[in-house]
C-alpha cells in the first residue's frame, strides 16, 4: 500500500498545488480531460524513444546516455505535450490569462508523470530487479517533480504567447524545458537532484511572477488572445 500512495501522491499533491494557487480556477472537466491526455501521450513516446535508440544508438556509453537524453526522451516527451497544450488547450475558450497556461501545462505533465511512475515503479522494477519501494521514493523527489515543474516553465512562455504572440516565448516553452529534461536525464546523482533544485527555483520565481499579476486584474478575461 505504500508503495502505491507514494507512486501516485507526489503527482496528485503537486497538481492540487498549481490548480489551488490559481485564483480563477480552471473546470475540473477539463483539468481531468489533459491530466487524462497526458496519460495517453506516454504510449507514442515510448513509441518513439524505443525506435530512436534501437536505430540510431551505436551502443557506445557515451551514445546510450545522449539517446535516452537529449536525443530522444527530451524532445519527444517535451514535444508530445506541447502539442496538447497547441491543439487541445490554446483555443479554448478557458484558456484565458497567462496563469492557464502553467495550469495546463502542469496539469499534461502531470498526467505523463503519473503513468511513466506507475511503469517504473510496477514493471520497470520488476525486470530490473530493482526495489519498487525505493525507486517509487527516489522517483517522488526527482523524475516526478521534474516533469511538474517542467510544465510549469513550458506553461509560463506558452500562456504568454498565447497573449502576446511574440514567437519568441513560443520557442522558449519548448527549448528550456527540452534543455532541463535532456540535462536532468543525462547526468548522474546528485547532480539530476541539482537540476530539479535549480528548476524549482526557475518555477517558483516564473509561478510567482503570474500570482502578482492575477492580483492586480479583477476579472478573469482581461487580456484577449493574439
Amino acid at each position: 500500500m505504500s508503495t502505491i500512495l507514494i507512486t501516485f501522491i507526489p503527482s496528485i499533491l503537486i497538481l492540487f498545488y498549481f490548480v489551488l494557487s490559481d485564483r480563477f480556477r480552471e473546470p475540473i472537466h477539463l483539468i481531468v480531460m489533459i491530466f487524462c491526455l497526458g496519460v495517453v501521450i506516454c504510449l507514442p513516446a515510448g513509441a518513439i524513444n524505443g525506435f530512436m535508440h534501437n536505430n540510431f544508438c551505436d551502443g557506445s556509453k557515451l551514445s546510450h546516455r545522449l539517446f535516452y537524453s537529449f536525443f530522444a526522451p527530451a524532445w519527444s516527451e517535451e514535444l508530445l505535450k506541447f502539442l496538447v497544450l497547441w491543439f487541445c488547450v490554446l483555443k479554448r475558450d478557458e484558456f484565458n490569462e497567462p496563469m492557464d497556461g502553467i495550469v495546463y501545462g502542469v496539469t499534461v505533465s502531470l498526467g505523463f508523470a503519473t503513468f511513466e511512475n506507475f511503469e517504473y515503479v510496477f514493471v520497470l522494477s520488476d525486470h530490473y530487479q530493482w526495489n519498487p519501494l525505493e525507486t517509487a521514493i527516489l522517483r517522488s523527489y526527482t523524475a516526478v517533480p521534474m516533469h511538474g515543474l517542467n510544465g510549469c516553465i513550458m506553461g509560463f512562455f506558452f500562456g504568454l504567447y498565447a497573449f502576446t504572440a511574440h514567437k519568441k516565448y513560443l520557442i522558449l516553452s519548448l527549448l528550456i524545458p527540452y534543455l532541463f529534461h535532456g540535462i536532468y536525464n543525462f547526468v548522474d546523482s546528485p547532480y539530476y537532484q541539482i537540476t530539479v533544485g535549480i528548476m524549482f527555483v526557475c518555477a517558483y520565481i516564473l509561478h510567482s511572477e503570474l500570482k502578482k499579476h492575477q492580483r492586480t486584474m479583477t476579472e478573469e478575461n482581461e487580456l484577449e488572445k493574439k
